[in-house]
């Protein structure tokens, strides 16, 4: 699938810092996203669950100071528009892609989670030349790349099933897998709030495509500086995942933060975004030698 750009972005800023709260119209998607900041482009990309405000608002205020941050709704989350419940991971990189011409983004340095490190990876397989450098947080190599046959059919049988039950049934489920027993309760609500919002076509469309993702073969093609950030306490991504995906990135940096489970980045926001903060910095720095 190739989406084209249609219009620039436009939308109303928000009252926090310089964040705005964006939209831009590509091929019949209207994407939302968040942006702050000004430097080099960090594109963050979010999970299976939650949104672009309720994932990444923190790395949205705390790397502002030194990087463009970027933060999109994917299609079928959000404020972004629903796609065809056929999207594949391949339909979403494609869409990311648009959506970064559309916003005149060059060479970024890319971020997901979950979901959006296995997109981030697909992404750098469809479009090297827009990759600056990738760090994924507790990324797969698609839940069939790096997961047991029986736990990827429970895993997309569970979506299938919650997305057609209220929020909160999603909320029960899943929030204990995301977490670990240790968590903030004001943390853990407030990621909730957001997966509140979920979009069900969303929900399914990537599960689907998740689902049947294997990206193994990608995973050694990689040339970009990569970091890899997991939970120790991860049982979603656990551990024997992230260190296949170590082994398979070559020259990949592997970070584990002990203690916290599948979203780091909320768990542990000052240690994640130090990290994040100094790997992008000496790729920035490495390149301006």
């Amino acid at each position: 699938m190739t989406l084209l750009r249609r219009t620039m972005q436009g939308g109303m800023p928000r009252d926090m810092g310089d964040e705005e709260s964006l939209t831009v119209d590509i091929e019949g998607f209207r994407l939302g996203y968040r942006k702050a900041g000004r430097g080099q482009p960090l594109v963050l990309l979010h999970g299976y669950v939650g949104d672009a405000f309720g994932t990444w608002s923190g790395e949205l205020q705390t790397l502002a100071d030194e990087f463009t941050v970027i933060a999109w709704d994917a299609p079928g989350f959000g404020t972004s528009s629903d796609p065809p419940e056929s999207f594949s991971l391949a339909d979403y990189a494609d869409c990311l892609a648009a959506f970064m011409e559309a916003l005149d983004l060059d060479r970024s340095h890319v971020c997901g989670l979950s979901f959006g490190g296995g997109l981030a990876i697909e992404f750098y397989r469809r479009h090297p030349r827009m990759v600056r450098s990738l760090v994924l947080v507790s990324a797969y190599a698609g839940w069939t790349g790096s997961l047991p046959p029986e736990v990827v059919e429970f895993r997309l049988s569970q979506a299938l099933r919650l997305g057609d039950l209220p929020a909160e049934e999603l909320i029960r489920e899943l929030i204990p897998t995301l977490f670990s027993p240790s968590a903030p309760g004001e943390l853990v609500d407030r990621f909730a709030a957001g997966m509140r919002e979920f979009h069900p076509v969303g929900l399914r469309a990537t599960a689907r495509s998740f689902a049947r993702a294997d990206l193994r073969d990608v995973l050694p093609t990689i040339e970009v500086p990569t970091l890899l950030i997991y939970g120790g306490d991860d049982v979603r991504a656990p551990r024997a995942v992230a260190e296949g995906m170590h082994a398979a990135i070559p020259g990949s940096t592997l970070v584990v933060i002990e203690g916290v489970g599948h979203v780091p980045n909320v768990e542990a926001p000052e240690q994640f975004g130090s990290e994040v903060r100094e790997f992008l910095s000496s790729v920035d720095n490495s390149e301006r030698r």
